[in-house]
């Protein structure tokens, strides 16, 4: 069971992971040797999963977004896994869904410029059959982020 003040140091954390326990403190009003055995306690139960580092896409050379829709023919376990596991190490491919409606996934795939989307189209269809795949660029990032609510927990 977590508190209000675990939710505060949540939502701060979620902002910036690498702000020094004796700052976070003061933010939350506590000691610091409190405060850090607050965060020990939620990273033991598994409300913080892991600390990662955001970095700048424009700057990595990544500034490039487009969607690919899946549809396939085949639903059993069996073909799910090989999916999982042909996308698994393709880097520039950093969220898959499993979605409800008229396609089966969704892509979301990072990349340095609009043709090289061809490159890992044709490295995913080299693994695995595919039914149809549609793309979409992102013209827009409208919202972005790492930060989930805290007050559902």
């Amino acid at each position: 069971m977590i508190d209000d003040r675990d939710r505060r140091i949540l939502d701060i954390l979620q902002e910036n992971a690498g702000i020094s326990v004796t700052d976070l403190s003061e933010q939350v009003s506590l000691s610091v040797s409190a405060c850090s055995r607050r965060i020990q306690r939620l990273e033991e139960t598994g409300h913080i999963a892991r600390r990662i580092v955001v970095l700048d896409r424009e700057k990595m050379g990544v500034p490039t977004t487009v969607f690919a829709l899946v549809k396939t023919a085949h639903h059993s376990d069996e073909w799910t896994e090989s999916f999982r596991r042909a996308i698994s190490d393709i880097p520039e491919i950093v969220e898959a869904h499993r979605l409800t409606g008229n396609f089966d996934y969704i892509l979301k795939i990072v990349l340095p410029r609009v043709e090289h989307y061809d490159v890992i189209y044709k490295r995913i269809v080299r693994r695995i059959e595919l039914f149809e795949v549609s793309a979409s660029i992102s013209m827009e990032l409208m919202k972005s982020g790492t930060s989930i609510p805290v007050s559902y927990a």
